[in-house]
């Protein structure tokens, strides 16, 4: 069973930065593709960001490229999502989430991912 949780999440101003983490613990970390997804009030969880097993080819939702980097440490057993020029409408909770792999990988699919965290607390003011 893989655990996941999220923090760094809080209040910052429009413009400003923020750097949300994912611990994980349990499975094999090393092995997993990790998504990054938020749900505003009232909206559908969307997909922000993925980063698959190896690192490379990571992933990104229009809304946010070029402005959010998703990173991951194999040996920390963490993933991070580096958030840069917030604006208001980047405010919601966002959910890590684990994919066990196993062959394609469909980083957009809320489906794809086995595990969730219970989410962190972004609110952006403009």
């Amino acid at each position: 069973q893989v655990q996941l949780v999220e923090s760094g999440g809080g209040l910052v101003q429009a413009g400003g930065s923020l750097r949300l983490s994912c611990a994980a613990s349990g499975g094999t970390f090393g092995t997993y593709n990790m998504g990054w997804f938020r749900q505003a009030p009232g909206k559908e969880r969307e997909f922000v960001a993925g980063i698959p097993w190896s690192g490379e080819n990571t992933r990104y939702a229009d809304s946010v490229k070029g402005r959010f980097i998703i990173s991951r440490d194999n040996a920390k057993n963490t993933v991070y999502l580096q958030m840069n020029s917030l604006k208001p409408e980047d405010t919601a909770v966002y959910y890590c989430s684990a994919d066990s792999g196993g062959g394609s990988w469909y980083y957009a699919d809320l489906s794809e991912y086995e595990y969730w965290g219970q989410g962190t607390h972004v609110t952006v003011a403009s």
